[in-house]
């Protein structure tokens, strides 16, 4: 019998018939890894069991005893089933066994930090998670969907996980529905468009009131800014770690990744994609991060923009002037350029932090694009007081 311990997760194998006949030789062989194990967290592996006897269930039902948050994984149906009649999915977490898909040539509408999203086909999308081990992360991540969805924000809602290769996916029946990137592909003078539909989402989001238990976006910001301590002067350090301190504790609800390939067209709804990153905070945060997608991270290099978006800097550079604008309402030049800076002092402290995060800082194009980010960022401080608005 095979196991395995990881994390302080110890998960035991099953394989074949557990009848009457095997029973007491699959207990010993459990017992036996068990008292040979340090572990916090017990789970039985059903992937390989074909059958499960009420001798098989006695098994269980003895671990339980000792193990009271027992669970098992990948258990197929007709299991599934004897464990619902008897009760067991009642007294411990039983996961029935995933879909297996293959999303080998399949296109690529959307890549992010945690996962990549694909087109199956016409009514079809998937995101696969970058971890192997994210089966937990990805519950998480639907209930945020459901929340959004529940609160009224438009929100495509996953309706099943599935496994692809070694990795995770949650599924989206989403009907023929383009991402924006796909919409300015066909047809770059879609920014109007898109702009409006990007604001609106926003605003929608902005005016909900974050329930209890979101992570707050200001918890991030100042793990950014710790992190980044060493690359900026003592003085300039603590010019912007006061900046980002004393900006505003609120319950607003955050996206916290807004940009044109986390939107979907549906019909003739917009609708969010990608909820892993919503958040709480001060509507700031959400500028960097916009910020970020359509300028800070093609700084130094603009051609970013084509593989991260598949559009290039002459579509979002006026992407992004006219999100400013339409989100604060003016067209007052001098005000879009000093929320924008404002913005650009989060947003490139994000990039600067996963410079070092991913030890790129020592490359000659990391160690440059580090210095352009710790530059400007020092550049506004300079002469900023707030980076609120």
């Amino acid at each position: 019998m095979k196991s395995q311990l990881y994390n302080g997760n110890l998960t035991i194998r099953l394989e074949g018939r557990i009848d009457s006949h095997r029973a007491p030789t699959v207990e010993i062989e459990i017992n036996n890894i068990i008292k040979n194990s340090e572990y916090e967290h017990l789970v039985l592996d059903a992937e390989n069991m074909s059958y499960i006897s009420s001798a098989g269930l006695r098994i269980i039902l003895k671990l339980l005893k000792t193990n009271r948050d027992l669970r098992m994984i990948e258990v197929n149906s007709e299991i599934y089933e004897i464990l619902e009649m008897t009760g067991f999915t009642e007294m411990m977490q039983v996961d029935k066994a995933l879909k297996n898909i293959d999303v080998s040539g399949k296109k690529i509408i959307g890549k992010g930090a945690n996962g990549v999203i694909y087109r199956i086909d016409n009514d079809t999308i998937v995101k696969v998670y970058n971890e192997a081990d994210t089966l937990d992360h990805i519950k998480a991540e639907h209930d945020m969907s459901r929340t959004a969805f529940i609160l009224g924000i438009p929100t495509a809602i996953p309706f099943g996980i599935v496994k692809v290769g070694k990795r995770y996916g949650s599924i989206f029946e989403l009907i023929n529905a383009k991402t924006f990137a796909e919409l300015l592909q066909e047809d770059p003078s879609q920014i109007e468009f898109v702009a409006e539909q990007t604001v609106e989402l926003a605003k929608t989001l902005h005016e909900t009131e974050a329930p209890i238990g979101i992570p707050r976006h200001s918890d991030v910001a100042r793990e950014w800014l710790e992190e980044a301590r060493g690359s900026f002067d003592p003085e300039h350090f603590a010019k912007l770690s006061a900046l980002i301190k004393s900006i505003p504790e609120t319950d607003t609800m955050l996206h916290g990744d807004l940009h044109i390939k986390n939107i979907m067209q549906y019909e003739d709804e917009a609708l969010l994609i990608d909820m892993d990153t919503l958040s709480s905070g001060h509507p700031i945060y959400e500028l960097a991060c916009i910020y970020n997608a359509y300028e800070g991270f093609g700084i130094c290099d603009p051609n970013v923009f084509k593989s991260f978006l598949s559009v290039d800097e002459s579509v979002v550079k006026p992407l992004l002037h006219r999100i400013l604008e339409l989100y604060l309402d003016t067209d007052d030049e001098a005000r879009i350029s000093e929320v924008k800076e404002k913005a650009s002092v989060i947003g490139l402290l994000r990039v600067l932090r996963r410079i070092i995060r991913i030890g790129e800082q020592d490359t000659p194009e990391g160690k440059r694009l580090l210095e352009e980010c710790r530059d400007r960022i020092v550049r506004a401080i300079d002469h900023l007081d707030t980076l609120t608005f």
